[in-house]
């Protein structure tokens, strides 16, 4: 029997990363129902109490509707907490690798597999499984570190992760590079030790093949497995004058671009006869004060900018609502930069939405065909202008649902049967099982 263990402490959340944890799962379920005998094991760090297997596997089925068959042996190893970020106050990304290490440490002297999955991002730990003799398997979502996060700092861009106080000094910049460019050979180091390496997006593929130099031959490109099918039975026709937008309200995801924007499509379209009344929709989660706080300064901005009797924000609610917001909207908005991949584009598209999503990272690599399936925009005006434009084309029955029956074919190749196939394929041919 060979033992698998994921490496994943909020394995109970409910966000594409746990999607992908619990779909892989489900296909060593397949591969054992087919012969092969395997026993699964997560770390995770939720709290130890009565019954949470039962639990956690009841919310895995509400919420991702994955249903992991009892013929598969499951335990659960429970591992200290990770550390808050926040609390890091220097030296973030080696505090945070280094705190990594010794939750892996924690992990492996509990329960030492045959085989170890990291689907967290955590490359570190791979020095721990490795001194434990296991092989190593990662499903990387995105890169720690990357040359775009290099060039930021060499261009003095204040972003979410690069504070206008560093930017101001040529000294704290030269030496913020040399951290990242020490780190960033760490990073490839560590990450070469993988046996197996799967990447979300073209996007990651291309990071990662420049950074993990010594395992570019295990390299895969494997898309995250999207509900696809469960959004395709809306009907395209008869949508309401609708804009949404998906995702948690974190500082990446620039909710204010979304909000200028459409600010700037509303001066447009306040005397068009049937367009006058387009709503811009913002759903997603709030993970805590500061986020509460981020959703509080975006209705300052809608209020300031004369647009907030048509901005609506729809907060922490579960995925039948949302599923409701997909059944009327009639284009999906999408504007984080250099997003790895953008299973929320890939959602929008799958039910019937004319996508606009910002021209980088996965959605730019792999998602969108721009006039085809979607549309790409970076900029205020540029988000704008593709705003009329998929209002307008909403307007033009015909064409309107010839690109949003494109989008929704295109969506199919994110499909979850598509990721089972893939991730088995690899494991068997890898001989890791």
């Amino acid at each position: 029997m060979k033992t698998i263990a994921f490496f994943h402490p909020h394995c109970s959340a409910g966000g594409g990363g746990e999607r992908v944890l619990w779909k892989a799962i489900e296909a060593l379920a397949e591969l054992n129902d087919e012969g092969l005998k395997i026993q699964v094991a997560i770390y995770t760090s939720d709290d130890r109490k009565e019954r949470y297997a039962q639990e956690v596997l009841q919310k895995v089925n509400e919420r991702f509707a994955i249903k992991i068959p009892s013929t598969l042996s499951l335990k659960f190893v429970h591992i200290p907490k990770k550390r808050d970020p926040s609390t890091f106050k220097r030296l973030t990304l080696v505090a945070e690798s280094v705190d990594t290490i010794k939750l892996a440490w924690n992990s492996l002297n509990q329960f030492t597999p045959d085989i170890f999955v990291d689907t967290t991002g955590c490359a570190f730990t791979f020095l721990v499984a490795k001194l434990a003799l296991c092989k190593v398997i990662a499903y990387v979502h995105y890169p720690t570190v990357s040359t775009d996060m290099l060039q930021l700092v060499w261009e003095r861009r204040p972003t979410y992760n690069n504070s206008s106080t560093l930017t101001k000094s040529s000294l704290a910049t030269y030496i913020k590079l040399i951290y990242y460019s020490i780190f960033a050979i760490a990073y490839g180091l560590i990450g070469s030790l993988s046996d197996v390496v799967m990447v979300n997006s073209t996007w990651t593929y291309n990071h990662i093949h420049f950074l993990w130099r010594f395992a570019r031959k295990r390299m895969h490109i494997v898309y995250p497995p999207c509900d696809v099918q469960s959004l395709q039975s809306f009907q395209i026709e008869k949508r309401d004058n609708m804009i949404l937008s998906i995702g948690q309200f974190r500082p990446e995801k620039d909710h204010p671009l979304q909000i200028k924007s459409f600010a700037r499509l509303r001066k447009r379209v306040q005397n068009h006869p049937k367009l006058h009344d387009v709503r811009l929709i913002l759903v997603g989660s709030c993970r805590g004060e500061s986020d509460e706080n981020r959703v509080g300064e975006l209705r300052k901005l809608a209020q300031s900018l004369g647009i907030a009797e048509h901005v609506e924000f729809v907060l922490n609610q579960p995925f039948p609502v949302l599923k409701e917001y997909f059944s009327k909207a009639s284009v999906g908005l999408h504007t984080m930069w250099n997003e790895h991949f953008g299973i929320g584009v890939v959602e929008m598209q799958a039910a019937g939405l004319l996508t606009i999503a910002h021209n980088s990272g996965g959605p730019k690599s792999d998602i969108i065909k721009p006039n085809k399936t979607g549309l790409l925009a970076s900029t205020e005006e540029e988000y704008a202008n593709a705003m009329y434009t998929a209002c307008i084309d909403g307007l033009d029955n015909e064409k309107c649902k010839q690109l949003r029956s494109s989008g929704r074919q295109s969506s199919t190749r994110f499909s979850d049967e598509v990721f089972n196939v893939s991730f088995k394929k690899l494991l068997l041919e890898s001989k890791c099982i």
